[in-house]
């Protein structure tokens, strides 16, 4: 690859020879994309519906730990069967468990039904990349991050807009039931057009001891992150003990993939430099978007007083500014490398942040929601050039697990960042009234705006721990067969 190598764009885009794969990819994406945000409008009515008011956090829970934590194992399984039929059983769990959530007649049900959902998501994410990181060059991935990309821009608007009408005018139920005709959709142009040539098939020894204890333990961790200071004390017997026998499991996981012939996940994804600054990168913007999606809205709600739904656009921002860069990043890093690209962006984000520490309560929305453009944009030129550099640092054999380690990290930033800014604003609510207070919703605008302000200064402090994992990423990455 050289700096003046250019983008056939008539063998890109959706119209191309390889457009309905990428259409696939795009419509199997935009099933989780679209779930991110069209449950949050509606759990109002389903807690009215089903009751479990006190449950109803577990709907969000259960899906990202099902997600984040097969997420490895998919990548090592499309590196040894081939991308296609496990992106098919991604759809297909995901589709199932939206019909099971449609006909859910409680809320333990639907919980044990957003599990499906989640581990359907674990596989459509990565491989999906995975899959574009097969079929397109790295120039060519400099225009297909943008479509990618953009499904994720459609769907912050499409899925709070949707999510409100069903619970509004028809039933909950429907923002489940609307994922059957995407899923299928999906399915049917994968089987029909999507072609691949696997290796000759070999005995594989399925690595079942190093896959039970990621999974176990990554769920311990997961799980102790995400409710601690919530369902139990950080100082509990419970707290501690589900954190004790995680650190347990995955030491023992770290040993076994030693001498594992095919480990789940290769030791050696942790020693190169590419993989180790992409995965950082991931991780930080997993504890950022996680900072935002949860505190803005509530920031919009409560301390600026408005409604839900403009809440809801004010963090669409983001995710409006993402697609952008992601579709004008992959010029710059064809032309100027990826570390100089991905450098842009986390200083854009630092930008973004510090705009974010000046927002306060006499502010307007449409200021919050510039410094959420802001981020997302920079965002957008430091994910996206992070992904394709990884894929392309390995082959064939090697690109599922290596974009599979990567969603992992993101998703482990987001648990983290739920910890850690939860902690964060218990703490300066405990100052103020004496006692934390688990429904945040529920404060008073000014006793919120300084627990909610200083999770801002975290998530300043993760867009400057962003900058320094960026200088570590190499400029320019030698691309590896893609067949």
């Amino acid at each position: 690859m050289t700096s003046t190598e250019r983008i056939d764009t008539s063998g890109v885009g959706l119209r191309s020879e390889r457009g309905p794969i990428l259409l696939a990819v795009m419509l199997s994406v935009g099933l989780v994309a679209i779930d991110a945000t069209i449950l949050a409008t509606a759990v109002p009515s389903v807690v009215e519906d089903l009751g479990g008011f006190s449950q109803f956090p577990w709907l969000f829970s259960i899906y990202l730990l099902a997600q984040a934590v097969s997420v490895p194992i998919y990548g090592k399984l499309a590196d040894q069967r081939g991308r296609k039929p496990i992106m098919l059983l991604g759809v297909g769990l995901f589709v199932l468990g939206s019909v099971l959530c449609g006909f859910a007649w409680s809320m333990p049900a639907l919980i044990a039904f957003r599990l499906i959902q989640g581990l359907g998501a674990g596989a459509i994410q990565p491989i999906g990349m995975t899959i574009v990181g097969d079929i397109y060059s790295v120039a060519e991935r400099a225009k297909v991050q943008g479509y990618i990309a953009s499904v994720w821009g459609i769907a912050s608007f499409v899925g709070p807009t949707l999510g409100g009408v069903f619970s509004d005018y028809i039933s909950w139920r429907w923002i489940f039931f609307v994922n059957i005709p995407l899923g299928l959709a999906a399915a049917w142009v994968l089987l029909r057009r999507f072609q691949e040539t696997v290796a000759a098939p070999t005995k594989h020894q399925i690595d079942y001891a190093g896959t039970v204890l990621l999974a176990v333990g990554g769920s311990l961790l997961l799980l102790g992150l995400l409710e601690g200071g919530v369902m139990w004390t950080w100082d509990s017997v419970t707290s501690i003990a589900i954190l004790a026998v995680s650190a347990v499991l995955l030491t023992a996981f770290v040993f076994v993939e030693r001498r594992a012939p095919e480990p789940v996940l290769p030791l050696w994804v942790l020693g190169k430099r590419v993989l180790n600054s992409a995965n950082s990168a991931a991780l930080l913007v997993g504890v950022l978007m996680i900072g935002l999606s949860t505190y803005v809205p509530l920031f919009a709600q409560g301390v600026l007083g408005t409604s839900a739904l403009v809440a809801g656009f004010a963090l669409a921002a983001m995710t409006l500014g993402w697609p952008i860069a992601a579709s004008l990043a992959g010029r710059i890093y064809l032309r100027l490398g990826y570390r100089t690209t991905m450098m842009f962006g986390a200083v854009i984000v630092v930008i973004g942040a510090g705009l974010l520490l000046t927002v306060n309560s006499g502010s307007s929305v449409l200021y919050l929601a510039l410094a959420c453009f802001v981020i997302g944009i920079g965002l957008g030129f430091t994910a996206s050039p992070s992904v394709v550099a990884a894929q392309s640092s390995v082959d064939w054999r090697s690109r599922g697990v290596v974009t599979g380690a990567n969603m992992f990290a993101r998703s482990v930033g987001s648990a983290v960042g739920v910890a850690v800014f939860g902690a964060v604003a218990n703490g300066v609510v405990a100052r103020k009234l004496g006692s934390e207070h688990g429904d945040l919703q529920k404060l008073p605008g000014n006793v919120l705006a300084p627990a909610i302000h200083d999770v801002y200064y975290g998530a300043a402090a993760a867009a400057v721990l962003l900058v320094v994992a960026v200088v570590f990423m190499p400029n320019r990455v030698a691309e590896q067969p893609r067949g």
